[in-house]
């Protein structure tokens, strides 16, 4: 009988902090979205390779038989399995870093 009580008032007490947690995360100010960096929208509306490959990704299946998508991806591939590849943001960072 006493590991029957002693079962149902650990129930109880792992209910009460649950409903404590919930109450506590539900009362938290919402975090405020997170702007996306400046140059990666810079580069991306004039990167004709970035364009061609949000084209491929709009017209779906029919992506995986368009030559210019495939011509995309390859190069898309090519560009990222480089060695020293890195993003332009990193490049100018670098280089001015080493200048000062």
């Amino acid at each position: 009988m006493g590991s029957k009580l002693l079962a149902r008032i650990g129930a109880v007490i792992f209910i009460a902090i649950a409903i404590t947690m919930t109450a506590i995360e539900m009362s938290r100010a919402p975090e405020p979205p997170r702007a996306a960096p400046a140059a990666v929208a810079d580069t991306s509306a004039t990167d004709p390779l970035l364009i061609e490959l949000r084209r491929c990704q709009s017209i779906g299946a029919a992506g995986a038989s368009d030559p210019d998508c495939l011509r995309a991806w390859a190069e898309n591939r090519r560009r990222f399995l480089a060695p020293g590849a890195r993003p332009a943001a990193r490049i100018a960072d670098d280089a001015s870093a080493q200048e000062n």
